[in-house]
């Protein structure tokens, strides 16, 4: 959509106003949970298609599943366990519900963190002279998201927005890509955030006290990290706030504790805080994930640590390290295999005419998971990090769907 700078400057103004009293250590408002729409039908990520159908019995228990691409008669519990004898692979979806008539699938794969209000200049003049800008949803973690839900992984970002209609625009603009949105919180006492990129001159983040920033531990409990097969989150939600500082150890653990796998992507944003506190914070949260996503510039910055074998070094908890090169290559680090040793895989960039460079990475991210997430060799996941993040760099836009779930040529 686009709109006039007169808006524009109105619409900050508030906001800013809005924030101007408000710190990272406000306290949590009372979110609200947005309504949303119960499906009959459902998408396994896997691609069939399932018809759910209560049993007999005690409603908001079980449901019968059949259809293409199922066994007939699998039972799933309502209740977001798998069903003996059901298959537990990170694509395979759960069915949850309210009531049996109503069911839906629970998601995959779990995406959490901020997304932002993003004004861009419609002609990419400087924001100083342009007139027209468009909104459109701007977070690393939803970014993410689009991608994994276009690939027919169920997934659903997990966040919280203003009630505004700054947020009202990012939750139907994000709905609309498949994303499960029912655990975003709205909340009445503080702003969605806001971003503002100006062609030229870089960044600017309007989020201090921001709706997302008041998230914190005891908000995990809602969230259906117990039931999901994955989980990402990025070293951008603890810059945030100190409460966001606390919720992602939460996270972590209530993954543990389910099995879920974890990625964590380093994003480090030094607008949000300096390296010394970043680097301090970041590695041992990022120890803990089974996938670390880091850039290898991001890393000698934080840790003065070039080297991608050095780099892998710096988190041995993980079991798979990826160090993203820009325009070089993409390396990864397995420790999976077990006994102590690693098997190192590399693989060059491709050339690409580059418009915008903002949401490669996390295109990169989204290929590689989905790759790793359906079995693809090493070889593979690094190919289709690659394929994604070009298609993207050959945009004018922080994400662009239609690449397709393989590599481009």
């Amino acid at each position: 959509m686009v709109i006039r700078t007169a808006f524009l400057l109105t619409v900050l103004a508030l906001f800013v106003m809005a924030c101007g009293g408000g710190s990272d250590d406000s306290p949590a408002g009372t979110p609200t949970r947005t309504p949303s729409s119960t499906a009959s039908r459902a998408n396994t990520p896997s691609g069939p298609r399932a018809d759910v159908s209560p049993n007999s019995g005690p409603p908001g228990v079980e449901v019968t599943i059949t259809g293409s691409g199922w066994e007939p008669g699998v039972l799933i519990d309502l209740t977001g366990q798998l069903a003996p004898g059901t298959s537990a692979d990170p694509y395979h979806t759960v069915m949850t519900a309210a009531d049996g008539a109503n069911a839906r699938p629970t998601p995959g794969a779990l995406c959490i963190g901020e997304t932002m209000a993003m004004v861009t200049p419609a002609d990419a003049r400087p924001v100083a002279g342009a007139e027209m800008f468009t909104i459109t949803p701007g977070g690393a973690e939803s970014n993410l998201a689009q991608y994994l839900a276009e690939m027919g992984l169920a997934t659903a970002w997990v966040s919280a927005l203003g009630a505004d209609p700054l947020g009202d625009r990012i939750l139907a603009a994000l709905e609309a890509t498949g994303i499960d949105t029912r655990w975003v919180s709205r909340d009445p006492e503080a702003n969605t955030a806001v971003y503002v990129k100006d062609p030229g001159a870089g960044v600017y983040y309007y989020r201090r006290g921001s709706a997302a920033s008041r998230l914190g531990p005891e908000h995990v409990a809602g969230w259906p990290v117990r039931t999901a097969r994955w989980v990402h989150v990025s070293g951008i939600t603890p810059a945030l706030s100190s409460s966001c500082r606390a919720l992602l150890p939460a996270v972590l653990d209530a993954a543990a504790h389910s099995g879920a796998g974890v990625s964590f992507d380093v994003n480090y944003r030094p607008a949000l805080w300096p390296a010394e506190e970043a680097a301090r914070t970041l590695r041992p949260l990022a120890d803990r994930a089974d996938v670390v996503l880091v850039g290898r510039d991001e890393a000698e910055t934080l840790w003065h640590t070039p080297a991608a074998e050095d780099i892998a070094a710096l988190f041995p908890g993980a079991g798979r390290v990826v160090v993203k090169d820009g325009d070089v290559e993409a390396v990864e680090v397995d420790r999976t295999a077990g006994a102590g040793g690693e098997i190192l895989t590399r693989l060059p960039a491709r050339r690409v005419d580059v418009v915008e460079p903002v949401g490669a990475g996390d295109a990169f991210g989204a290929g590689y998971l989905i790759a790793l997430l359906r079995g693809d060799a090493a070889t593979d996941r690094l190919a289709m990090g690659h394929s994604l993040a070009a298609w993207v760099l050959g945009s004018p836009h922080d994400n662009r769907p239609g690449h397709g779930p393989h590599v481009r040529d």
